[in-house]
């Protein structure tokens, strides 16, 4: 996947000027890349324009003007991003009672390595986990994930993970959006969309999908 450039960013005086139209593109971005799976997994597939809006939008909280802390922002989003052949991934587990999370949280310590994409041809592939997300108890309620596809295009996503057993098919509409990524990433002149474009390290990056409610939980 093609990296967000340093002059892609905006200064927060424009990007404020654009943010209403930037988060109405983005959304619909993000909404044919969201995946839910069973009651309690989103998958929130990532791609450069997605990337480049969180950036913004940590510019903008955060109010960032340094160039040497826009520059470690730019490092820490682009890193989430797949490289030829792969599909960067933020997990969501999504369970709202905060005794009953924290008990799943470390029952399901083993999850990363359960959940997968079903491609055509039915090759199942399993992705590569940020082992920061994981400690001796427990995991973390968002989880950064690589899936390695190569030439596979995904059809479904899962978790064979014993007690949270589901699959969801892709609708045309997510296939078309992953694959359409896929291709961007694979092409050395992909266009990259600068309209619309949020980061400090991989913990807070996890704070920041937790938090954002309105961006990153599960529509009701």
């Amino acid at each position: 996947m093609r990296h967000v450039q340093r002059s892609q960013i905006l200064d927060r005086a424009r990007y404020e000027r654009t943010r209403s139209f930037s988060q109405t593109a983005v959304l619909e971005i993000k909404r044919k890349r969201r995946v839910h799976v069973g009651d309690c997994l989103t998958f929130l597939f990532e791609n450069t324009t997605t990337i480049w809006y969180q950036i913004q939008e940590m510019i903008r909280a955060e109010r960032i003007d340094r160039e040497p802390d826009i520059l470690h922002e730019l490092a820490t989003y682009n890193a989430l991003l797949g490289g030829r052949g792969q599909l960067g991934c933020c997990l969501l587990i999504e369970i709202d009672d905060p005794v009953m999370r924290d008990r799943r949280l470390k029952e399901w310590r083993a999850l990363p390595a359960y959940v997968y994409m079903r491609c055509e041809g039915g090759a199942t592939v399993r992705p590569t986990v940020d082992p920061a997300q994981i400690d001796e108890r427990r995991i973390s309620a968002v989880q950064y994930l690589k899936f390695h596809l190569d030439d596979w295009r995904p059809i479904s996503v899962g978790c064979d993970l014993p007690g949270l057993i589901a699959e969801t098919t892709l609708s045309r509409e997510q296939r078309d959006a992953l694959n359409d990524d896929l291709r961007a990433a694979e092409s050395i002149n992909a266009t990259v969309s600068a309209t619309v474009s949020v980061g400090t390290g991989t913990q807070r990056v996890a704070v920041v999908h937790q938090e954002r409610h309105d961006n990153f939980r599960r529509e009701r």
